[in-house]
């Protein structure tokens, strides 16, 4: 009996010990995870952030990109201290915009990051008396410096457009139209039309220019800085 007592004692603290360490062990899993977790919203509030240039929150919008970031997207390219300053005038003028931001599909490589997120994009010259519809994708390198995220370089991918008369359709003048990718020619025609002109060839939907882009993204993802 004694014999038989010592092994239950022994089968109870092994089952306890056994219990501490996977306790233990999920514990340790579990603030691995609210880590990550911490890092994906905060990247995603990012995304987010957009919401500030079509409020005209211009010093809100500043904080999403570290002081040397740039952004290239179809009417602007360079810092993006600069392009808020053009959005600015922009708001002043006939032209506004809206945009609705998709949940980003996030890589991290420890504090870099690539973010891509689907984008509608809604424009229109109040004067033109139209605007356009823009589906496509912002493509982020994102890094994190003295423990915040924020933009390093925007770049987008522009999926697929279309035309808007909010009060009937107008007269499209098609020789113009076809100068730029379909993917994305009522918004260059709209911004042409508005005084911002598409000044190059963008990247789209499966284009040379998408992956190029991609590989040198990837590249800056793992590099190690010195």
């Amino acid at each position: 009996m004694k014999n038989t007592g010592k092994k239950i004692l022994i089968a109870f603290f092994s089952i306890v010990i056994i219990a501490t360490a996977n306790c233990y062990g999920q514990e340790k899993a579990i603030g691995t995870n609210q880590n990550s977790v911490a890092d994906q919203l905060a990247i995603a509030n990012l995304m987010n952030g957009w919401i500030h240039r079509d409020l005209g929150e211009w010093d809100a919008l500043r904080e999403l990109f570290h002081p040397d970031g740039i952004i290239e997207l179809s009417w602007f390219e360079g810092k993006f201290s600069d392009f808020v300053n053009a959005s600015m005038k922009m708001g002043e003028s006939d032209s506004r915009s809206s945009h609705f931001i998709g949940s980003p599909i996030i890589t991290f490589n420890g504090n870099k990051a690539i973010a891509e997120t689907n984008v509608i994009a809604t424009g229109e010259n109040l004067k033109l008396g139209y605007g356009s519809a823009q589906y496509f994708r912002f493509y982020d390198m994102i890094e994190k410096r003295n423990g915040v995220w924020k933009i390093v370089k925007r770049q987008s991918v522009y999926d697929m457009g279309t035309f808007i008369f909010p009060s009937g359709v107008v007269e499209i003048d098609k020789t113009i139209l076809d100068h730029y990718p379909h993917e994305y020619a009522p918004l260059a025609y709209m911004l042409e039309k508005s005084g911002y002109p598409v000044k190059r060839i963008f990247a789209t939907k499966g284009s040379e220019l998408e992956k190029s882009m991609k590989i040198e993204a990837k590249k800056w993802l793992e590099r190690k800085d010195k």
